[in-house]
């Protein structure tokens, strides 16, 4: 008999971690892990805690409990700038771009903390500093070109629609060239043709990339088609953890969030 193959140690573990504002508590000894490349979603009602996981993943908030753990390095004490060094980026729900630069330019903005040129050489623009930027701008370029925004490289973004601004949010995010990647809600406004795009590009960043993935999404066919897993939360806690069919299927997910079971 051919032994098993062993699971993969996750790359990401978050245990019991609650956050609380006052007398509010967004978040009630969540627990749950993600594996290297997986494609891991949160879902549930407004208000259920699923941007503030994101929040504390990035440090913006420091949860009062808990641990969370990428790659055995906890993340809760941790600044914002040290998670984007240790390889977390994060798109956000409303667009945070520079509108009078070009996409371009925008993308370089996610490659700020790798760049090594000193106070001297960088300013000036020489040596060292000149070559070195050259070779994020081709990283940048190629980026745009998995992305299909090539044709827009050099265009102020203002200038674009809604759609390819979302997309240049999610390059911004791949130009940091992380080890988890934080989509909050990345299809959110987009029409039919947008979403599927958005969609596609998510499916290459996992299969071409192999980046893990938190996926924070409203629309449901979406989360359903994309997600190797599932975790559901209401008033800040996990109600389930599992793969797509088995949450769909959860009387618990129905009462919360999907709706009737007999609809």
């Amino acid at each position: 008999m051919n032994e098993s193959t062993p699971a993969p140690a996750p790359l990401l573990e978050v245990t019991d971690v609650s956050l609380n504002f006052g007398g509010v508590t967004a978040l009630r000894e969540v627990s749950y892990d993600v594996l290297p490349g997986e494609l891991f979603a949160v879902i549930g009602p407004n208000g259920a805690g699923k941007t503030s996981i994101f929040n504390c993943l990035n440090a913006v908030y420091h949860p009062q409990t808990g641990s969370a753990r990428l790659d055995g390095v906890e993340l809760l004490d941790l600044k914002p700038a040290d998670t984007a060094e240790l390889g977390i980026a994060r798109t956000f729900q409303n667009l945070a771009l520079f509108t009078n630069l070009s996409v371009i330019d925008n993308l370089m903005l996610g490659r700020h903390h790798l760049l090594k040129a000193g106070p001297i050489s960088g300013p000036l623009w020489f040596g060292k500093a000149r070559r070195e930027e050259r070779s994020h701008r081709r990283r940048c370029a190629e980026i745009a070109d998995f992305l299909d925004l090539a044709d827009y490289g050099e265009m102020p973004v203002g200038a674009l629609p809604y759609g390819v601004q979302k997309r240049i949010e999610l390059g911004r995010a791949l130009a940091m060239e992380p080890r988890l990647l934080l989509l909050d809600e990345p299809v959110a406004g987009m029409n039919q043709e947008e979403t599927e795009d958005t969609a596609r590009h998510i499916v290459q960043i996992r299969r071409e990339l192999g980046i893990a993935t938190i996926l924070v999404e409203h629309q449901m066919d979406l989360v359903m088609d994309l997600a190797d897993r599932v975790m559901v939360l209401d008033f800040g806690r996990v109600v389930t953890i599992g793969d797509p069919a088995s949450v769909q299927n959860d009387e618990r997910v129905h009462q919360v969030y999907l709706g009737r079971s007999d609809a």
